[in-house]
């Protein structure tokens, strides 16, 4: 007779026989969904629980181990618990992605109720074992502090915040998913179950044991044979076997005959009836190899005797033939780099490396999907609805008939550019459409480490030259990205870092060459700072050194050689009214000058908007539904909280509160495309799309008090920042093209009243702004919307830690003050762990890490950082004047860090991560 173990679970006595995680058992069994599964290896937190009153992770205790134990997840908090942490982390700014949520509130719950009165480092502790990649925990520090003192009655709950009377531009607002994300009762992908669709199945691909290898065969008539296996699905089941965001050259499959280009490759899919199963069924397929000598680095990627990674892959129509190993390329010239270098009163080069780079978002890969209409629907967690569409209606030959995919995003865990490729959507729809059911598919934590792409390793040798007065006089930079097995986003990241790669200063002779080569690595894509951090780590160092061969002062020289508005960039666009480097600047020398001598300073640009010529349309639909105005925009919050941002735009324009607002399903049924979450474009793009919208909306709001009459159904108009434009060709401004100032103040006196004589209106908006391709033949061409700068100062002590970071940051207007310093914080965090502690080893191209030996920073690491924010009178005409801050955040405090550390140690280190420093690295 098999044993039986008996807990209770939020107070209720539960038994099973089954000896398995007590992580599976609440979510599988007790349906218990706060409890996350971030990794299932004992590192990330996201499932921690209280255990006879103890944090403790659930995935590494059993069924067994909790026999005669009491344990609490955050649906068994009392209801002053919950309303407690609902308030603080949202009054605290707290939540951003939300799947590290729930189990930091259990960590903060068993320290509050063994230390009502805790200390910051008491804190600290606490959650040292929970992993947040979004806010930089500051936020969560304060978050877990306010929550404490609401519990010991030195402060009041204050519903007000949430409710969000007062809603607008400026205001600190309450975002919109905390509830549901502390709760933890907002939906993943992976919270949809079995219960929402009895006929789920699970999808997992077999993955190939080598990194180069020729696939000779692949056997699953065992696997096929086991009861409860669905099918298994193989190339010849495919379509059309190759995906890819911009270049199709990522196999589905693996064929029979065929070489595996990295350890992310699949073979198969296993569909079967239950996760047991599934597991069963992969073991039992036998695939034999050849294994083949991979091809390690750029190094070995250039040789004229290198193996091909592809010998051609299709991109926008062409098919193109491939006879080395680079991807792509870019050279970027603007007058007379040679000449002017070589007349230079000072000149310094300097190699730098870079490593590969993890993402580390909280939430793995999943997906599920479903037959839906003529085609299929898939719940996904992707930065774009519309490109993963795209790209798994490629997969079934769909090109002409996309709708027949629909995609609906769900809650985000995190993305930072690593959920912009498809990575288990496609699998779901592919096994959902051929077996004619509903299937799961989610990655593991090392499947999605091994699969997805990452930040490029990079190398790059820089010539930076300067007159006698220090002002910066030419640029020569050869940059070599490797792009791992498969192209992602190689040619945009590229293309952004060589773009970047002069820094935002005011000297017009560069050149710039950019290489991206294949090689048997993980594929590497999109990583916030899309290239940048790579490239501006290497131009921050080289100033420091050009600062002292010229005598002259690292602020000063920075300073003295700063972009301005009307000044010329030296990618030729002229800097825009709104441009504040110089004031972010200014905004660190006090600090700077008391710090000198063991500080370091790095300052940093980064587009706003996709821009480069390329079309980059933000559109908004409001509805009037249920006397609520109802924001559609197909635009993947991925804890930035631009769906937050959007609400404070409506409420700006029409005066209504934050519950007369609520943002729609996410999905490329409902909502219209809006462009991927990538290039911080959404604040500005999509921002300035709904400010249109809400416009049309305040105007027949005017009307309907007026007394006038405002027909049923929908209002449409296109706008460019300053005029808006009906489809009979009546325009009107929308900003003051002499100031640039929003116009139309909002008059509505009774905006709730007269939203709901409008039932069943919408309002349809989109903005769209021209910018001039790269190479443009102009003499100042307009290559992005915008530019958001910064300057960071990092801080080391008398022990060589880091003791300070201050982030001063160009943000235009700040639209939410509490969400912009998160995102800095955030950034800041994540760009010092880029410079000191995260490796993504790598052995002959396969992974040698997990994610507990990633090197990511915990919450006992952070230093103090000041986020800082710079506003200027003068704005964009867009978006209320707002810019995107969540990539350029992540760029400045690496080269901060390595400056300072030369500062101290007299030498400066060209690689990273930084070696001989109190941190460890692996």
């Amino acid at each position: 007779m098999a044993d039986e173990y008996r807990f209770v679970v939020n107070g209720v006595e539960h038994t099973t026989t089954e000896q398995k995680s007590m992580l599976r058992y609440l979510r599988d069994d007790l349906g218990l969904l706060s409890v996350k599964d971030g990794c299932s290896e004992g590192t990330c937190g996201a499932c921690t629980v209280l255990v006879d009153g103890k944090a403790m992770k659930s995935c590494v205790l059993n069924t067994k181990c909790a026999n005669g134990k009491e344990i609490t997840t955050v649906e068994g908090l009392t209801h002053e618990e919950k309303e407690a942490f609902v308030y603080a982390f949202g009054a605290r700014g707290a939540v951003q992605c939300g799947f590290c949520t729930p189990g930091m509130v259990m960590s903060g719950v068993a320290l509050l109720r063994k230390n009502s009165n805790p200390t910051e480092q008491d804190i600290k502790k606490a959650i040292n074992g929970n992993i947040c990649r979004c806010t930089g925990y500051k936020k969560i520090i304060e978050g877990i502090d306010l929550a404490g003192k609401v519990l010991r009655g030195e402060e009041k709950l204050d519903y007000e915040l949430e409710k969000g009377d007062k809603y607008g531009v400026g205001v600190p607002a309450f975002r919109n998913d905390v509830r549901e994300k502390v709760l933890g009762y907002g939906k993943f992908p992976d919270d949809v179950t079995v219960k929402d669709y009895p006929d789920m199945a699970y999808g997992s691909c077999v993955r190939t044991k080598y990194p180069r290898a020729k696939v000779l065969k692949i056997d699953t008539t065992k696997a096929e044979a086991l009861s409860g296996v669905v099918g298994v699905l193989r190339a010849e089941d495919v379509p059309v076997n190759q995906v890819g965001h911009l270049i199709r050259d990522w196999d589905v499959f693996i064929a029979e005959g065929d070489i595996t280009r990295s350890m992310g490759d699949a073979l198969c899919m296993v569909v079967a009836e239950t996760p047991e199963i599934l597991e069963r069924a992969k073991k039992l397929i036998d695939v034999e190899y050849e294994e083949l000598d991979p091809v390690r680095n750029i190094d070995e990627a250039a040789k004229p005797d290198a193996p091909l990674i592809h010998t051609s892959f299709n991109a926008f129509g062409n098919h193109v033939v491939l006879h080395n190993n680079i991807c792509q390329q870019r050279h970027i010239t603007r007058g007379d780099t040679k000449e002017a270098l070589r007349n230079s009163a000072y000149t310094v080069t300097g190699t730098f490396e870079t490593p590969f780079t993890e993402h580390a978002f909280l939430e793995p890969e999943c997906a599920v999907a479903f037959p839906y209409k003529n085609g299929v629907k898939i719940l996904s967690t992707d930065q774009g609805a519309y490109d993963t569409r795209q790209e798994v209606a490629h997969m079934f030959g769909w090109d002409k008939t996309p709708e027949r995919v629909v995609v609906q995003t769900m809650l985000v865990g995190g993305g930072y550019g690593g959920k912009e490729d498809v990575s288990v959507q496609h699998l779901a729809a592919l096994a959902a459409f051929h077996f004619n059911r509903t299937v799961k598919v989610k990655l593991t934590r090392q499947e999605s480490i091994n699969f997805h792409p990452k930040r490029h390793a990079m190398r790059c040798t820089y010539t930076l030259g300067c007159d006698k007065a220090g002002l910066f006089t030419g640029l020569d930079a050869d940059i070599h990205f490797d792009t791992g097995a498969y192209a992602s986003l190689c040619g945009p990241v590229l293309e952004r870092a060589c773009t970047h790669s002069v820094g935002p200063y005011k000297y017009q002779n560069t050149d710039i060459r950019g290489y991206g080569y294949y090689t048997n690595n993980p594929p590497a894509g999109a990583f916030r700072g899309f290239g940048v951090c790579q490239t501006e780590f290497a131009l921050e160092s080289l100033i420091d050194e050009l600062a002292d061969k010229a005598g002259i002062d690292r602020w000063k020289i920075r300073y003295n050689n700063a972009i301005e508005p009307g000044a010329v960039l030296p990618n030729g666009q002229i800097a825009d009214r709104s441009t504040a480097l110089k004031e972010t600047l200014l905004a660190i020398r006090d600090e700077y000058e008391k710090n000198k001598d063991h500080a370091g300073l790095a300052c940093a640009m980064k587009n706003s908007g996709v821009g480069v010529g390329l079309p980059d349309a933000g559109r908004a639909n409001i509805h009037v539904e249920n006397g609520k105005a109802v924001i559609y925009s197909a635009t993947s919050d991925i804890g930035q909280g631009c769906n937050t941002i959007f609400m404070q735009d409506l409420s700006e324009a029409t005066g209504l509160p934050r519950e007369a607002i609520r943002n729609g399903e996410c999905s490329t049924e409902a909502a219209p495309d809006s462009g991927t979450t990538s290039g911080s474009r959404q604040t500005v793009i999509t921002g300035e799309a709904v400010r249109g919208a809400a416009f049309l909306l305040r105007d027949a709001m005017e009307k309907v008090e007026r007394g006038e009459e405002v027909p049923k159904g929908k209002v449409s108009a296109k706008g460019d920042g300053i005029h808006m434009t009906f489809a009979d060709g009546t325009t009107y401004t929308i900003s003051d093209p002499k100031t640039l100032k929003a116009g139309h103040t909002q008059t509505v006196k009774d905006p709730e009243g007269a939203l709901k004589k409008l039932e069943g209106c919408q309002f349809v908006y989109e903005y769209f702004e021209p910018t001039d391709k790269l190479g443009a033949h102009k003499k100042y061409p307009k290559s992005h919307i915008c530019y958001a700068y910064s300057t960071t100062l990092a801080v080391l002590d008398e022990n060589r830690k880091v003791s300070n970071i201050y982030a001063a940051h160009d943000s235009g207007k700040v639209i939410n003050p509490i969400a912009i310093q998160g995102q800095i914080e955030g950034g800041v965090l994540m760009s010092m762990g880029y410079a000191l502690t995260e490796n993504f080893v790598l052995k002959d191209c396969v992974p040698k890490v997990k994610y507990g030996t990633l090197g990511l920073p915990h919450a006992t690491q952070i230093p103090n950082i000041h986020a800082i924010y710079v506003e200027k009178d003068e704005l964009l005409p867009v978006a209320y004047g707002g810019k995107g801050i969540g990539e350029i955040s992540s760029i400045g405090a690496a080269p901060a860090i390595r400056n300072a550390y030369r500062q101290v140690d007299g030498v400066g280190q060209n690689r990273l991560p930084l070696d001989g420093t109190p941190y460890k690295h692996r």
